[in-house]
C-alpha cells in the first residue's frame, strides 16, 4: 500500500497542518519509507516472540503508593502568581 497525495492531505487536515507542495511531497516520501520498513518487519518470523507491554524491562521503576497529607489551602496558593482569597486567578480565555 502506497501513500497518495490525497492521504497526505487528509492526514495534514486531521493534524490541522498547512503544507506546501514540497513539504507534502517530502511527507509522502517519508510515510512510504515507513510503510516499506513495516513490510520488511512483517516478513520476520515472530511466532516464538512473546508479546511485550514495554520494550525495556521496567520492574522497580515505580514509586510506592503511599498516602500523604494534602497541601493546606494556604500552601497551595502561596506560589500562585495571582490569587483570590480562595482560588487561583487566571486570565480570561473565553470571550
Amino acid at each position: 500500500m502506497a501513500v497518495t497525495n490525497e492521504d497526505v492531505k487528509y492526514v495534514a487536515n486531521l493534524a490541522r497542518l498547512q503544507l506546501s507542495d514540497e513539504e507534502a511531497e517530502q511527507l509522502k516520501s517519508d510515510m512510504n519509507q515507513i510503510l516499506e520498513y513495516m513490510e520488511t518487519l512483517g516478513e520476520l518470523d515472530t511466532s516464538d516472540v512473546e508479546p511485550l507491554e514495554h520494550v525495556t524491562e521496567i520492574s522497580g521503576q515505580f514509586r510506592k503508593d503511599e498516602t500523604k497529607q494534602p497541601l493546606s489551602h494556604e500552601d497551595a496558593l502561596k506560589n500562585a502568581p495571582d490569587a483570590d482569597s480562595d482560588y487561583f486567578r487566571v486570565p480570561r480565555v473565553i470571550e
